[in-house]
């Protein structure tokens, strides 16, 4: 099937909202590729999200989805989206077969053996009524639809929020796989930065409605390093190599961007490797 480079590109895009604003997002999602999103709540991640599926109205800004613009296609682009969300939109009372007839005559592309697969291989029961389902089975029943109807883009806004971590898992397991196919690409939103870390190829951050970065993961983890030292051993750190500052009372963390380069500058100061939540929290939380 041909594709080109990057399944998921959004330029400038804004939102304005009374007591919020998008404030022109640059994001890309290459094609065989895991983007994690991350942010604090409200940031912006699942308004990002809404405007890529076309759900709300965006006040400027540019989205193509493998080169295409949803306008001009909408029903076939959708076809090449899925979108699972960390609870089932369908009517609850529906049964899981229910829901495949609606989805049968939605898209073009549905398959119903992999639908019958998927529902054996996650043990989902196909004429118990939904709202009897547990949080993990309705978040496998969300993937079963994305994955029957052969999108090649998910956008995944907390999936695996409120799952235990066997669960988590096994989802995170049905990602990979589903990248095994070098069009595909994902765009997740999660708070389980650990999950991203796993699986994600790229990091994205958003913040108040504004792109912070968006980083090769690999890169972020290994070049970021964290100084922990006191007022005196803080003044020795050049302003330059200052990304963000966290004061404590007994203690000054400062966040590096060159882990390598500060610790040869700075030999006799502590250093530590910071995981995603701590660089995120210094972009919150620190002074710039």
């Amino acid at each position: 099937m041909s594709y080109v480079n990057n399944a998921l590109e959004i330029r400038n895009l804004s939102k304005h909202y009374e007591d919020f604003q998008l404030d022109h997002i640059n994001l890309t999602v290459p094609a065989g590729a895991i983007v994690g999103l991350i942010g604090e709540n409200g940031a912006g991640k699942s308004t990002t999200i809404k405007a890529v599926m076309n759900l709300i109205h965006k006040d400027s800004g540019d989205i193509t989805i493998y080169g295409q613009h949803l306008e001009d296609d909408p029903q076939k682009l959708k076809e090449e989206i899925s979108v699972v969300f960390d609870d089932i939109h369908f009517n609850k009372n529906f049964t899981a077969n229910e829901i495949a007839a609606i989805c049968r005559s939605i898209y073009k592309n549905w398959d119903a053996s992999r639908w019958n697969e998927l529902m054996e291989r996650f043990g989902l029961p196909i004429s118990k009524k939904v709202k009897d389902f547990s949080k993990g089975m309705r978040v496998k029943l969300n993937l079963a639809i994305a994955l029957s109807h052969h999108a090649r883009l998910l956008l995944l806004d907390e999936p695996t929020s409120g799952l235990d971590p066997v669960m988590r898992d096994d989802i995170l397991d049905m990602f990979l796989e589903f990248m095994q196919d070098e069009s595909h690409a994902i765009l997740i939103s999660s708070h389980i930065t650990s999950d991203l870390e796993k699986i994600a190829d790229y990091i994205a951050f958003i913040h108040q409605g504004r792109m912070v970065f968006c980083e090769d993961k690999d890169a972020l983890l290994y070049h970021y390093g964290v100084i922990r030292c006191g007022r005196e051993d803080f003044a020795k750190i050049a302003e330059e190599d200052r990304g963000a500052v966290r004061r404590q009372d007994y203690q000054i963390s400062v966040l590096v961007r060159d882990r390598q380069a500060a610790a040869g500058k700075y030999p006799d100061l502590v250093m530590d490797q910071p995981d995603i939540d701590e660089i995120m929290l210094f972009y919150v939380k620190g002074e710039q």
